[in-house]
């Protein structure tokens, strides 16, 4: 056995490059079957960013059904959904509607024909327009079919003149050009809702709404309406749900009963309701099984996630676990529930079901998010679609821990560490690695344990990485998730502190070497780290929240513009919180390096903010850099973006812990 050589940690030399680990970015979503195939959305980094259609027949073969530049992708609250639907026809093969990014019109589109796709729906000139998300295709609706979805529009020009309905439109096209055409079957009292889920015998429909200043992880209401021989909703009713209880997902069994996600008992958990079993003017329902201390749901951050789906045979599709979720086959009648064979570790929010099969996306520590069918028949998995392939010898790859730290305060922190790893390099005796202190977006949101190559760029260069699940965060109940409320800035600082701090006490980091980096809501808890804190030599900041009283009063859009009621608390009672809180009026405390990075077409954590921040540290003396990328939103998903962004970050990182290597293209810090 050989020792491998030691070499300063930072400075090994690794095969994942930038282009690499942007070639990986995102994962296959949206999942659905129609009529014997199963089809799914798919990045493509490489063009552009779109997404594309995937489709897989039932010989087998996959293929792509909508070329560039169609890119299926509601904007709806901003982060989407569910962006398309099918339907299999008697003749000409299947018909799919799907919302077009770009100007988020409808489009139906028959792949195996000759037409190119052809709009449903019109283009609106008032503020953001007409937006449609979560589409189902009704064929037995209007004289060709109508499609039912949720319609978002825009009554002005502000980000919260806007107005949301269950809606239905033509196949014919005839809505094309005319928005009376369009009919509304819900009425506009709800600021947000998902599309209906319409009953098996088609009587009946079901769908979840919320109000501001709530977030639909702190309460949802599910209403009932009865439908008509004309397709019309009425006798609007409240099923279940509160202002303190979270609704995540409803779905129609076969017996007519409707099954939902409820968080009533700290935990979101999977219950059944008789709409018809009416006793003292309650509905009551029951839990179809005990109280297991974990999550079968999750946040509602897009319209039309599946966690659950029934089975044609009674059973049920679900997904289960604390802190990552797996997929099990839930039996109602006996409680039995049989978790899914396979190295898989973390399901995604999307499944669909076809006869005994189950098809969702999964991913492990060492493969990335592939389609994998369950048949529910035999027990076997196959992976279907976007299967994985080493892009890089796994011998390069970290071997990620999950673990529990502990707060001051006594409180559990779960965080997924990936210390340095190389297969022919170790750091030399006596000297610690440099760490890189990971927040998540969000902030009411989770990190998988998953492959991720933006990670093992790092990891593989000798610079541990620690992913922290802070307070605040979904996968371990309500109680765990709302530790954050009116603590943002504070409990999700100091539990990424306390792992940095628990790692420097281990002997496992240097405590001269921290970084924290973060995006979105991470990358305000990355800047709130560096103004409020002495822990970190220097941070990477990607499209943060900095400015609170800028970004609340019209500064972002509609879903999120009271987010901070809750996370900050009511800004009427208590402004100077915003102004404290907010790392733009601490920059005076500022003295470690940053890098910010910032979409300049972001529209949830505009680029004002950015420009305000650098206004407050410019004369400082504090070093820093500033890359805002022409063409990127919320989120980078361009190739060209994500390399840029994750070499200047490396830069960062050799310039302020002092490695030496001469591969990394220069990031100029001024002062």
């Amino acid at each position: 056995m050989t020792t491998a050589p030691e070499a300063p940690y930072g400075s090994w030399p690794s095969p994942i490059d930038a282009a690499l680990a942007a070639s990986h970015d995102g994962r296959p979503d949206h999942l659905s079957t129609v009529g014997d195939e199963v089809w799914w959305t798919e990045p493509r980094p490489a063009e552009g960013g779109r997404r594309t259609l995937m489709r897989r027949r039932a010989d087998g073969t996959t293929e792509s059904v909508l070329p560039a530049p169609w890119n299926p992708r509601s904007r709806v609250i901003e982060y989407g959904g569910q962006p398309w639907a099918g339907t299999v026809r008697a003749e000409g093969g299947p018909l799919v509607v799907f919302v077009h990014f770009a100007d988020q019109r409808l489009y139906a589109y028959a792949p195996d024909g000759p037409d190119a796709p052809r709009p449903l729906t019109p283009v609106s000139e008032i503020g953001g327009g007409l937006r449609w998300v979560d589409p189902q295709v009704r064929p037995d609706q209007g004289a060709d079919g109508e499609v039912w979805c949720v319609l978002e529009e825009f009554t002005g020009p502000g980000p919260t003149d806007v107005r949301r309905v269950v809606a239905a439109v033509p196949l014919d096209g005839s809505a094309a050009e005319d928005r009376a055409a369009v009919r509304e079957l819900s009425g506009d009292q709800d600021r947000f809702v998902t599309g209906p889920r319409v009953s098996h015998d088609g009587r009946r429909a079901a769908w979840i709404t919320w109000n501001h200043p709530g977030m639909p992880w702190d309460g949802t209401v599910v209403l009932l309406a009865d439908i008509t021989e004309t397709g019309e909703f009425t006798g609007v009713r409240p099923l279940v749900g509160d202002e303190r209880e979270s609704v995540c997902q409803i779905e129609w069994d076969r017996d007519g009963t409707l099954l939902f996600v409820s968080d009533l008992s700290d935990w979101w958990e999977l219950q059944r309701i008789r709409p018809d079993a009416v006793a003292g003017g309650v509905v009551p329902s029951s839990r179809l099984l005990p109280p297991r201390g974990e999550e079968f749901g999750g946040p509602l951050w897009k319209i039309g996630p599946r966690w659950f789906h029934p089975l044609e045979n009674g059973l049920i599709a679900v997904l289960h676990g604390k802190g990552s979720q797996r997929l099990g086959i839930l039996d109602p009648e006996t409680g039995e529930l049989a978790d899914v064979p396979g190295h898989w570790t973390s399901w995604a929010d999307t499944l669909a079901v076809h006869g005994s099969r189950v098809v969702g996306v999964a991913a492990s520590p060492r493969t990335g998010y592939e389609v994998v069918e369950l048949d529910t028949a035999t027990g076997r998995t196959r992976v279907i679609g976007s299967a994985h392939r080493d892009a890089v010898d796994p011998a390069y790859l970290p071997a990620p821990q999950d673990r529990m730290f502990t707060g001051s305060d006594g409180r559990e922190i779960h965080a997924h560490i990936h210390p340095p790893h190389h297969p022919e390099r170790t750091g030399p005796e006596g000297e610690l690695p440099p760490y890189i202190v990971a927040a998540h977006g969000g902030p009411t949101g989770h990190a998988p344990l998953v492959l991720d190559l933006e990670i093992a760029y790092f990891t593989s260069r000798g610079i541990g990485v620690a992913v922290v699940n802070y307070g605040g965060s979904t996968g371990y109940g309500r109680r765990y998730r709302e530790r954050l409320r009116e603590q943002w800035g504070v409990v999700d600082v100091a539990d990424c502190a306390a792992v940095a701090d628990a790692l420097v006490a281990e002997g496992a980091a240097d405590p001269r070497r921290l970084a924290i980096r973060g995006g979105s809501a991470g990358g305000w808890t990355a800047a709130a780290s560096l103004t409020g804190t002495d822990r970190y030599a220097c941070g990477t900041i990607l499209f943060p929240v900095l400015d609170l009283e800028g970004w609340s009063a019209g500064g972002t859009h509609d879903f999120e513009s009271q987010y901070l009621e809750s996370l900050i608390g009511p800004a009427a009672e208590v402004p100077e919180r915003y102004r404290e809180r907010a790392p733009i009026n601490r920059a005076d405390r500022l003295t470690a390096p940053f890098l910010l990075l910032q979409g300049l077409d972001d529209l949830i954590c505009p680029p004002a903010q950015c420009d305000r921040f650098l206004a407050a540290v410019e004369g400082r003396g504090v070093p820093h850099a500033y890359i805002a990328f022409e063409g990127e939103g919320h989120g980078f998903r361009r190739a060209e973006t994500l390399i840029r962004a994750l070499e200047a970050e490396l830069s960062l990182y050799v310039q302020t812990f002092g490695i030496d290597r001469g591969d990394v293209p220069p990031l100029e810090l001024r002062t």
